[in-house]
């Protein structure tokens, strides 16, 4: 009879081992690549707002001066629609809004990743049927030093966008059967573009990989995001 359970015990065990959550898994990618030299603007514009301030390479790192009222970048190669991975290092130099609105595919549309935005404070995607980042289940709110480094990191599958921020999870959101898509201001950012409003920020070691057709989804599921809804 011991042995019997010990046997049962064994096949419990090595069952519960097979039936792990594919969720558990990091998903297959390419290599990352650079999307920005540390020396120069080659691969992006200058994004003609109308009224936009000084870009310019510094120290590996490109600078978005004050702009009346947006300043920015956008990628002028080739650059995935879905499955796939961007991230970037952002920077506030000073002022009090977004220091970085990160513009990106999803499939035939687009979504702008807000950090900092409404005041200083705002996280969250732009838009998702039709209501922008401070107004969505994305939105949260989050302090941010200036002259400090932000890892950001950005997954986009056919079923979610899925940030990180500081390599800790923040949003993992849903976009079957949703409308996506971006405020008429950052149009000039697509299909992938970096800006910034009424503030000096600056971003650095920029880069991408894509995603293989197998399992994508994250290692773990990003925190919920707040209910204040305040500009």
């Amino acid at each position: 009879m011991l042995d019997s359970v010990r046997w049962w015990g064994t096949v419990c065990w090595f069952g519960a081992m097979a039936i792990v959550p594919l969720s558990a898994a990091e998903p297959k990618s390419e290599t990352w690549k650079s999307l920005f030299d540390g020396k120069s603007l080659a691969g992006w514009k200058i994004t003609r707002f109308g009224g936009e301030g000084e870009v310019k390479v510094d120290a590996g790192r490109i600078v978005l001066d004050y702009g009346n009222s947006l300043t920015g970048i956008t990628y002028t190669r080739a650059f995935p629609k879905t499955n796939y991975e961007i991230e970037l290092e952002a920077s506030r130099l000073a002022g009090t809004d977004f220091f970085c609105a990160l513009t990106f595919p999803v499939a035939d549309s687009h979504a702008s990743l807000i950090l900092g935005g409404w005041g200083g404070t705002v996280v969250g995607i732009s838009s998702i049927d039709g209501q922008d980042a401070s107004e969505n289940e994305t939105t949260q709110y989050q302090r941010f030093e200036e002259k400090r480094w932000y890892h950001v990191r950005v997954r986009v599958t056919p079923k979610k966008i899925q940030v990180w921020l500081d390599k800790k999870p923040i949003i993992d959101q849903s976009i079957e059967g949703r409308k996506i898509g971006t405020r008429p201001e950052v149009d000039l950012s697509k299909p992938l573009g970096i800006a910034t409003w009424e503030t000096r920020g600056a971003v650095r070691k920029i880069r991408y990989r894509r995603l293989t057709p197998k399992a994508r989804p994250a290692t773990s599921s990003p925190a919920p995001a707040g209910d204040g809804k305040s500009r």
